[in-house]
């Protein structure tokens, strides 16, 4: 195929790719959008399995997702509830199962308080942060100095307290052991979504999902992006200068005046630059660093927990399986459970064989919702981790003093590269919706460059480019 003469290249047909590419074509750019994998979707990936919808990566959208209602109301997409009805259930770490009503765990009042005491710190200091420069907030470098594990222990002697509020953000979010990032970057994470209090109510976070599941918004923007989306093409070769890039697919090769690398920061160095990027981008890549999490999928012939007044919303800070929910398709019959395992513990998992690692895992199903768990029609665990064009999950964050030390240079184009993904936002950190924001702050300042128009940085990436009557990102 001859060469393809563009606008602008996208290397990755995730939800920031997606929505750059979708932006850019909107402002009369022409584009086109590189993608390693066989599907659009990046970290948004469904599959069905003996007739039930499995939502294999990222799924849900909260009220404070702005950036992503936005889009998919544009797109024609309708939402539905995550079921919530029914007691939830807990285990203590001395392996005490209880199901009770309400938001707080069953945990004695002294830890409560003790728990309440947390998050009225976090929430304290969150208000406080812009989680677009969290970097800039006066004690930014003495918060990225402790890990976030440590700085509890600050505020709380109660050890429950610190594990209960600890998993929220670790085996949560940034699926690592709370010892090994930073109090500033488990902020940046609640500052992402408002407040700590919203990352600590499931039926705020995990509020709603997708009609059509979450990749569907994904292929929804790649069917009007049309045959400028190419498939099965990895960029590993990127030729620039500050006129432009050449980026070499399997098949197809694309210049172009700009390349948005719409792939998370770790995979950033399987591409080959030439010449090579500044020595501030190589050393900011390398302290940016995905978890690892086992997404587990366990369909049964009906919800039979509800039949017991139970939501299937369980959370045992010690257990194996740390969370579990109901994530029943819209509309279908049988029951699906959705659980997660996080870092150490899905180290372990790995270690075993695979019916070893099955029989475990569906035990500790079991342990908040009976043997009824046992027993399911279609077992199945999502692995980002082993993925090629993946490798962890959900996302990237900084090792300790990272925040502080690279992330001013995380959004920094070089010349004519841009990066834009979930990983690098401040609202939506994380999220598809952070995505989105990165895929339309990314378009604006291109279309900005390009054009030599303004460009606003306050952009909070709500309004369609086309509404604006100027452009700004």
């Amino acid at each position: 195929m001859a060469p393809l003469d563009r606008d602008v290249v996208i290397i990755g047909a995730g939800p920031s790719g997606l929505s750059a590419a979708y932006e850019l074509r909107k402002a009369g750019k022409t584009v086109a959008v590189l993608e390693a994998r066989d599907r659009v979707g990046g970290r948004t990936w469904t599959d069905t399995m003996d007739g039930a919808t499995i939502e294999i990566g990222g799924q849900w959208i909260s009220p404070d997702q702005t950036a992503l209602y936005s889009l998919i109301e544009e797109l024609g997409i309708e939402t539905f509830e995550r079921y919530k009805q029914g007691k939830s259930v807990y285990i203590a770490e001395d392996g005490t199962r209880t199901a009770y009503d309400g938001e707080d765990f069953p945990v004695g009042e002294a830890t409560i308080a003790e728990m309440n005491k947390l998050i009225a710190e976090l929430d304290r200091i969150t208000a406080e942060i812009d989680p677009d420069v969290p970097w800039e907030h006066p004690r930014a470098a003495e918060l990225d100095m402790i890990s976030f594990h440590h700085w509890l222990r600050t505020i709380s002697s109660d050890e429950s307290a610190c594990n209960n509020i600890g998993l929220f953000i670790a085996g949560g979010m940034l699926t690592k052991p709370a010892h090994t990032f930073s109090a500033l970057q488990a902020l940046l994470m609640s500052a992402s979504a408002g407040s700590f209090s919203n990352l600590v109510d499931e039926d705020f976070i995990l509020d709603r999902r997708m009609v059509g599941t979450m990749q569907g918004v994904s292929i929804a923007v790649a069917a009007r992006l049309g045959d400028d989306v190419y498939l099965n093409n990895p960029v590993l070769k990127l030729d620039w200068s500050q006129e432009g890039v050449t980026a070499y697919g399997a098949d197809v090769t694309v210049n172009a005046k700009k390349v948005v690398i719409a792939v998370p920061p770790n995979l950033y160095s399987r591409i080959s630059y030439n010449p090579p990027l500044p020595r501030r981008q190589h050393i900011t890549h390398q302290h940016q660093s995905m978890g690892l999490v086992i997404k587990v999928h366990a369909v049964y012939s009906t919800p039979f927990w509800r039949e017991e007044g139970l939501s299937a919303t369980c959370f045992g800070p010690n257990q194996l399986v740390q969370e579990v929910y109901d994530n029943t398709y819209h509309g279908e019959s049988t029951g699906t459970l959705v659980g997660f395992i996080s870092d150490l513990k899905a180290d372990a998992m790995f270690e075993l064989s695979e019916a070893a690692r099955k029989e475990a895992i569906l035990q500790g199903l079991a342990e908040y919702l009976g043997e009824r768990a046992l027993t399911p029609e279609v077992f199945y665990l999502s692995d980002f981790g082993s993925e090629e064009w993946t490798r962890g999950a959900y996302a990237t964050s900084y090792d300790l003093g990272g925040l502080y030390r690279f992330g001013p240079a995380q959004n920094e184009n070089v010349g004519p590269i841009y990066f834009s993904s979930s990983d690098l936002a401040g609202e939506g950190y994380q999220h598809v919706d952070g995505a989105v924001r990165m895929g339309r702050r990314t378009a604006a300042r291109i279309i900005a460059a390009v054009d030599g128009t303004e460009y606003d940085s306050s952009y909070n990436g709500v309004d369609p480019l086309n509404a604006l009557a100027t452009v700004t990102a």
